[in-house]
């Protein structure tokens, strides 16, 4: 049979209806849009917000958030069409199935692993780093490092890690939280929204009163701007590329913040347990980029108006520092907002890893039930009728990398499966509009065509503009995928 195969609307809409053997549904639009803002928000703010501005933007930063939101709103907007028009889980593995064939959904759902699965890891290692960071080093370095990672202290002792224990537990705690139910997971997850969204209103509240006029001018970076060499003279940063100053450092900057953005797309993972799929999927998902957006703007406006965006050339103040940094050498009186930041760093990290760990559990549960990979994937709970056993083998995956192999090592590998789902979302609209032009559709993409391939074209140039070894390692992660699919998946598929 041909590897394009597609699976038809009418099946893949019987089974969402199927409520009987299905995922319950249990979430509202507040709910969505809490999962959206669970998943975008996370130390990305506080880290790539200066770090944008030290390296191309400037004060600019602002306008860098402008131009990665109407990046990610094309992709948005083509999210909502398809989750209202097809609501199951899924997310893109189920719109590509339906528009470009088995063969092309597989290899986004391999792809999209490295979105959830290896960001969730990679997030619960950060979040491990924070934990020890509040608690003032009070973990020894051998429980909260991998063995592939050691440091030798002043006295010339040598610490070899053994395993990262404080990323399992946040993970373990966090799959029996979503095994438990769908609709705790949300409202957990919203508490955890509301913290963190809360601390950074404050930080926007209290440091507006310290934004110097002067900081803004001028509000991108001269093109004659010398390059900044640290102490032993090595050049930390150079501003004579074209996307290093003016509005090409804007453009530059977009890049950098671009990955602040990236969650939203988990929304449309919980198509199937949405109360009103139809009218609620477009406003979990466009709803959560427009508050975030909004929030982005106004934090790099405060941040840059607080501290002079020079300040954060130094990669060690313009990394997870920078907030803190602002606040104890600007903002005297409130030290104890820089520990409150922390604690939202932390909030945005738990949320993040509870929405991607979700995200990757629905997939699994689409995929198994599509016969592509074993059935265990999509066993539900008998009371809780949530998908358990993939939730403990995502568990027991995740748990392992994140236990036992140092963060960087996933480096970019989730924004490439991340663009790379956009990439074809983007182009799955205007296909299935000029196959299926009577389908009916709540909520349309408006201009489709110019939409869909702005966005598509956006995503590909981003993809290209990732490292080199990044690029190695995906197109590695993908040969290993198709292997996969032609061992496994094809003789098991239920299209088959």
């Amino acid at each position: 049979m041909s590897l394009f195969r597609k699976k038809s609307l009418s099946a893949l809409l019987s089974q969402a209806d199927d409520s009987e053997k299905g995922l319950k549904r249990t979430l509202g639009p507040a709910n969505l849009i809490a999962l959206g803002i669970g998943a975008i928000i996370g130390a990305g703010l506080f880290v790539r917000t200066a770090a944008a501005a030290g390296q191309a933007a400037g004060p600019a930063v602002t306008l860098s958030f402008v131009v990665a939101a109407i990046g990610c709103a094309l992709a948005g907007l083509c999210y909502a069409e398809f989750a209202s028009m097809i609501p199951v889980a899924g997310s893109a593995y189920a719109y590509s199935y339906v528009t470009m064939g088995e063969l092309v959904a597989w290899i986004i759902g391999w792809a999209l692993i490295m979105e959830y699965a290896l960001g969730a890891a990679t997030v619960s290692i950060a979040w491990s780093e924070y934990l020890n960071k509040l608690l003032g080093g009070a973990i020894p370095y051998e429980w909260s490092h991998s063995p592939f990672e050691s440091y030798t202290d002043s006295a010339g002792i040598l610490h070899q890690g053994m395993i990262n224990a404080p990323a399992l537990v946040i993970l373990l705690l966090l799959t029996m939280l979503l095994i438990k139910g769908t609709q705790e997971s949300a409202f957990v997850n919203a508490i955890i929204v509301f913290i963190k969204v809360a601390i950074v209103l404050l930080f926007i509240a209290i440091g507006w009163k310290f934004i110097r006029p002067e900081n803004h001018i001028p509000y991108m970076i001269p093109a004659d701007t010398a390059p900044v060499t640290d102490q032993a003279g090595k050049v930390i940063a150079d501003y004579s590329g074209w996307n290093k100053h003016g509005w090409g450092g804007v453009l530059g900057g977009a890049a950098i913040v671009f990955f602040a953005f990236i969650g939203f797309d988990a929304v449309s993972t919980a198509a199937q347990e949405a109360k009103n799929p139809k009218r609620d999927m477009p406003i979990g998902i466009l709803g959560s980029l427009v508050v975030c957006t909004i929030l982005y703007i106004l934090f790099g406006h405060v941040l840059t108006g607080v501290a002079n965006w020079q300040d954060f050339v130094d990669p060690e103040k313009g990394r997870e520092a920078s907030v803190a940094y602002a606040i104890s050498t600007y903002m005297t009186g409130y030290s104890w907002l820089a520990s409150a930041v922390t604690v939202a760093i932390l909030a945005g990290f738990s949320s993040v890893i509870l929405v991607m760990l979700m995200g990757q559990s629905r997939i699994f549960y689409t995929m198994s039930n599509d016969g592509l990979i074993p059935k265990s994937f999509g066993d539900l709970h008998p009371k809780f009728k949530t998908p358990y056993k993939s939730n403990w083998i995502l568990f027991f995956f995740v748990g392992a990398f994140a236990a036992f192999v140092p963060g960087h090592v996933a480096g970019d590998l989730t924004s490439f499966g991340t663009l790379f789902a956009f990439v074809l979302v983007s182009l799955g609209v205007w296909i299935l509009r000029v196959k299926e032009p009577n389908i009916e559709r709540p909520f349309k993409t408006p201009m489709a065509p110019v939409v869909g391939v702005l966005g598509a074209i956006i995503c590909t140039a981003m993809i290209v503009g990732l490292d080199k070894q990044t690029l190695t390692v995906a197109f590695g992660w993908m040969l290993l995928g198709l292997l996969v699919y032609f061992l496994y998946s094809r003789k098991h598929s239920k299209l088959q």
